[in-house]
C-alpha cells in the first residue's frame, strides 16, 4: 500500500446486513458492519481433550472444522468479549466455562478483510448440555484428545472437510 492509498478516503462499494465491501485507493476489502468483532475460543476438557466444532460454511460450499467462535454483541448491545465467548461456547458446544481468559486480538486475513477476533481460553469447562448452536445452525461438537489432533485434522482434510486457519494454533508443533 502506498502513502496515497493510506490517505485515500474509504468508498463503500456495497453494503449488506452484516458486511460491506470498500475501496481505499487501489485496495478493495471487506469488513463487518458496525465494527462487530468475534471471539474465538480455545477450550480443553479436564481430560485434556480439545473442544472443536464442525459446521457448513456457505462461502466454502462445505463443512469446516473450527474452534468454537461467535460474534461479540450480536445477542446484547454492549456485551463484552468474555461474556460473548462464554455464551457462544455453551450455545455451540454445550460446555460452560468457569473462567474466560483473553489472550489477544488478531486479524483473520489482513490482505482481504479488516475482520479481527479476540482469542480466549476457556478454563474449568464442564459439560452442561448438547450444544449444536441455535435453530439456524447445524453444529457438530467434536472432542479430540490433544495428542491426537494432527491425525484427526489430517483425516478430516482427506475427507473433504475445510480446515479453518485458526486450527494452526493447535497444529503448529506438528507442522514445523
Amino acid at each position: 500500500m502506498t502513502v496515497e492509498d493510506a490517505d485515500a478516503p474509504v468508498e463503500v462499494m456495497w453494503e449488506g446486513r452484516f458486511i460491506r465491501a470498500v475501496r481505499r485507493g487501489r485496495w478493495e476489502y471487506v469488513g463487518r458492519r458496525g465494527g462487530i468483532e468475534a471471539a474465538v475460543i480455545y477450550a480443553e476438557t479436564p481430560a485434556g481433550e480439545v473442544i472443536l466444532v464442525e459446521q457448513y460454511r456457505v462461502p466454502l460450499g462445505r463443512r469446516s472444522l473450527e474452534l468454537p467462535a461467535g460474534l461479540v454483541g450480536d445477542d446484547a448491545e454492549g456485551e463484552g468479549v468474555a461474556s460473548a465467548a462464554a455464551r457462544e461456547l455453551e450455545e455451540e458446544t454445550g460446555y460452560r466455562a468457569g473462567r474466560i481468559e483473553e489472550l489477544g486480538f488478531f486479524y483473520a486475513s489482513p490482505g482481504m478483510t479488516s475482520e479481527g477476533f479476540t482469542l480466549v481460553r476457556a478454563h474449568d469447562v464442564e459439560k452442561v448440555g448438547d450444544g449444536g448452536g441455535d435453530a439456524h445452525e447445524n453444529i457438530e461438537v467434536i472432542v479430540v484428545p490433544r495428542a491426537g489432533l494432527p491425525a484427526f485434522v489430517a483425516a478430516k482434510r482427506a475427507a473433504g472437510v475445510a480446515i479453518d486457519v485458526k486450527m494452526l494454533l493447535l497444529l503448529a508443533d506438528s507442522l514445523l
